[in-house]
């Protein structure tokens, strides 16, 4: 009997021996490959340097989206972009028409340094408020994808935000929606921009 006491208490402090020694061990390396898994995040806080300044603009409005229809209005119009907080903020000024429609509004773009993603909200001078929930969402390749949920004529529907073709001296931005859960999305907004040399 005291044999297999004395297994036994050489067992646990064998096992408790083991645990001394290991648990050190990962409490250095889950932070390590924790630290790590951050690293690789990249690093996007300068993605929108490209937007600030005053460009010309050229937009195509779906006038009815979701509802089959293809009927168009086009507008030309100015886009004034500059720097917040050193590039982790920017603030866009649209204003646009034609012979019938003239339109103002104000985009805040914010950038979250732990989630290392932008948040792009929206307001037109008509109602002088901020849209109530951001398109979110990163860069990659040179592309940028933003998107959130929102409600349109009843319905919960997925919004999409792609900022593309950037170069130096013009991009192209394109609004899509989907009211199948992303399975297809039609393209309700379009615009070209040109920088307009200072």
């Amino acid at each position: 009997m005291n044999s297999l006491r004395r297994v036994g208490t050489y067992f646990l402090l064998g096992v408790f021996g083991f645990l001394l020694h290991a648990l050190p061990a990962y409490s250095q390396t889950a932070p390590a490959a924790a630290e790590t898994g951050a690293q690789q995040l990249r690093d996007g806080q300068h993605d929108f340097d490209f937007h600030f300044g005053t460009w010309k603009t050229h937009i195509r409005r779906l006038v009815h989206p979701l509802s089959g229809s293809t009927t168009w209005v086009e507008l030309d119009g100015t886009v004034t972009t500059r720097k917040v907080w050193d590039g982790r903020a920017n603030l866009e000024e649209l204003e646009a028409g034609n012979a019938t429609t003239h339109f103002k509004g104000l985009t805040l773009f914010l950038y979250n340094p732990q989630s290392h993603q932008w948040s792009q909200s929206f307001a037109n001078i008509n109602d002088g408020t901020l849209s109530q929930t951001p398109l979110i969402g990163e860069f990659k390749d040179g592309r940028g994808e933003l998107f959130d949920q929102e409600t349109f004529n009843g319905r919960a529907i997925l919004v999409r935000f792609v900022w593309s073709d950037i170069t130096p001296n013009s991009h192209h931005v394109e609004q899509a929606f989907s009211d199948d859960g992303g399975k297809t999305w039609e393209t309700n907004f379009v615009a070209n921009l040109t920088r307009i040399a200072q």
